[in-house]
């Protein structure tokens, strides 16, 4: 019999439905094995078949059809197939219980790697223009030994730079020259790495191994938020659901195994540690960490092991806040104290504004929308048709993030965020929801749990529609997110073979590496302007570039133009700008006299100002 699910604010493992004798147990699996062979077979054969089919997608993606939709069209259609085949395995194995655990272990494991490896095995340079950023803070603070000077815009990472100081020490004990050499693999290894606080939490709500692993699917195939690059809110978020995930488990054991005040000494000081580097690492999370830990507290029986975390969290925060970060604190309290007074503009702040954008971004941003939609309305349906989870802390967690909808300074990128955050109880909540024999928990002769096979075919349909909305989520923006070697090349010219003190003015950040040796270069990005020069730009390109680059000018310090293919698709693709003006700009940039090309590639051009009093005014026309 499958044991009633449980959490650490329900009932103790005690409490769970014995279990059969041995021989009888044995005696029902082997009636099973031989009663459902095909099921077998399917589970044996699917994942090799799904791999197979993924190595041959690998093989023959055409980058050069990226589009609108990104990836979704440059991908075969055997990478589709490939996880048609895995989920129909993967749906196999949850309903046949007598298979070993780690068949179910080696599903969850191939699509965490069909999803997160393949931009790494297919781009050759790094994806994200904030990862390249990140890159960048780590190598200041690795030349500078620390707080990097004149940092500008870029000095919040030097007061949370517990991220960037664990890359750099890493750096010198491999003697690695730079965090490239893996930071390409940093989605699919955090991904794995969150894998085991996800079991540890999921453990600590039941024992049934089928609703743990359908929980883990859910989650990876539901989360296409996509903030799992070399970045410190994805290290933050992997810290954030490990603190999660012991203090459930804390919950889940005796009181004997509690200690006095609720934590022996040895756990409970691993808990401050990683809090710690939390506080020093993100921003954002610890905020998220201290809501989540002061939901948990309110059941009066969670108190004696919650409240110890949750003081550690808030001093810990308050501490940091109050002193390495307290410039940063000091001049956005305003702004935090202005959006607590607008929680209705906050809370959909960031979903509008699509009239402008491409229909293929159109479409993946609604779809984007459907998923988050359908993947809380599901949580909640489980709260509601799952008597035995209201028992538990899982709605708590899932409304604890969504507090923070009422302090978004992110311009909608909160809501997300949010939604990232209640992921693993939201995943959870479906799964109790979905898998077999959580709502009929007496086995059938045979030993498969009863499954109508209109509730299968709808358990299907549900996965295959969360997954699809993953795609859409995480691949289809990869127009703008991935770059190609001539773009880093540019790039790298203009942050290196340039004097110290330069002028580097970009179209969009949608760059690189622009970021690299920020502290000797000025970076202006043309779309960050205010309203009225974005306007200019978009009517009147030859004057936006030309007072763009002449600020300050004459100087001894010279002016760098950098477009390249990933900026002006990020115009296009997401309606910064209309794409009329962006082929204007293209084309102004070349023929002004007062730029001349010094480093050019079909896919980026480095321009470099030259005044109009200097020598040579005339000349040099692209």
């Amino acid at each position: 019999m499958t044991a009633p699910a449980r959490t650490a604010a329900a009932d103790p493992p005690t409490g769970a439905s014995p279990l059969r004798p041995a021989a009888r147990a044995t005696a029902r699996r082997t009636t099973a094995r031989w009663a459902a062979p095909r099921q077998v077979w399917t589970v044996r054969l699917a994942l090799p078949l799904a791999v197979l089919l993924w190595l041959l997608a690998l093989r023959t993606t055409r980058l050069d059809r990226i589009g609108d939709l990104g990836l979704l069209q440059a991908l075969p259609p055997t990478y589709y197939a490939a996880l048609a085949v895995l989920t129909a395995g993967f749906l196999t194995a949850l309903r046949t219980p007598w298979l070993p655990q780690r068949r179910l272990a080696w599903y969850a494991l191939a699509l965490i790697t069909f999803v997160h490896a393949t931009p790494s095995l297919l781009y050759p340079t790094l994806r994200y223009s904030w990862a390249w950023k990140h890159i960048a803070v780590v190598d200041a603070m690795l030349r500078h030994g620390g707080t990097v000077p004149d940092a500008g815009k870029l000095d919040v990472y030097n007061q949370w730079p517990g991220f960037f100081a664990l890359n750099a020490l890493l750096l010198r004990a491999t003697g690695l020259h730079s965090a490239l050499g893996y930071a390409s693999w940093y989605p699919l290894v955090a991904n794995l790495l969150l894998l085991g606080p996800l079991l540890l939490l999921f453990r600590s709500l039941t024992r049934d191994r089928r609703l743990v692993w359908c929980a883990v699917w859910l989650y990876y195939a539901t989360s296409w938020v996509g903030q799992d690059y070399f970045s410190p809110q994805a290290f933050a978020y992997l810290l954030y659901v490990t603190v999660i995930a012991l203090t459930m488990r804390q919950l889940s054991l005796g009181r004997s195994d509690c200690g006095r005040f609720g934590w022996r000494p040895g756990p409970y000081a691993l808990l401050v540690v990683l809090i710690a580097a939390i506080a020093s690492s993100h921003q954002l999370t610890p905020v998220m960490l201290v809501s989540s830990l002061a939901v948990l507290a309110l059941p009066r029986r969670n108190r004696r092991t919650v409240l110890p975390v949750l003081a550690a969290a808030l001093v810990l925060t308050a501490a940091w806040d109050a002193t390495v970060a307290r410039p940063f604190v000091a001049a956005n309290l305003h702004g935090l104290i202005a959006a607590l007074a607008a929680p209705d503009r906050n809370a959909v702040s960031g979903l509008a504004q699509l009239g402008a954008a491409a229909p293929g971004q159109v479409l993946a941003s609604w779809i984007d929308r459907a998923t988050t939609a359908t993947v809380l309305l599901l949580a909640l349906a489980a709260v509601v048709r799952r008597r035995r989870v209201r028992r538990t802390t899982l709605p708590l967690l899932l409304l604890a993030p969504l507090v923070l909808l009422l302090a978004n300074g992110y311009d909608g990128e909160m809501l997300f965020r949010a939604y990232l955050f209640a992921l693993p109880a939201t995943s959870f909540l479906i799964a109790a929801l979905l898998a077999p024999g959580t709502s009929h928990p007496r086995p059938a002769a045979t030993g498969a749990p009863h499954l109508p096979p209109l509730r299968a075919a709808a358990t299907a349909a549900v996965l295959v529609a969360l997954l699809g909305g993953l795609l859409f989520g995480y691949y289809s923006k990869e127009a703008v997110n991935h770059f190609t070697p001539q773009e880093a090349a540019a790039v790298r010219y203009a942050t290196t073979q340039t004097p110290p003190g330069s002028r580097i003015v970009s179209l969009t950040s949608d760059e690189p590496g622009g970021e690299l040796h920020y502290d000797q270069h000025r970076w202006t990005i043309l779309v960050d302007a205010d309203p009225a020069d974005r306007r200019l730009l978009a009517t009147d390109p030859e004057t936006a570039l030309t007072d763009a680059l002449a600020t300050g000018q004459p100087t001894a310090e010279p002016s760098y133009l950098v477009l390249t293919r990933a900026q002006l698709a990020a115009c296009r693709l997401t309606g910064l700008l209309p794409a009329a003006a962006v082929d204007e700009i293209r084309y102004s940039a070349a023929h002004l006299p007062t730029l001349r090309p010094v480093h050019s590639s079909p896919d980026a051009v480095v321009y470099q100002y030259l005044p109009p009093t200097a020598p040579g005014t005339g000349g040099g026309t692209p």
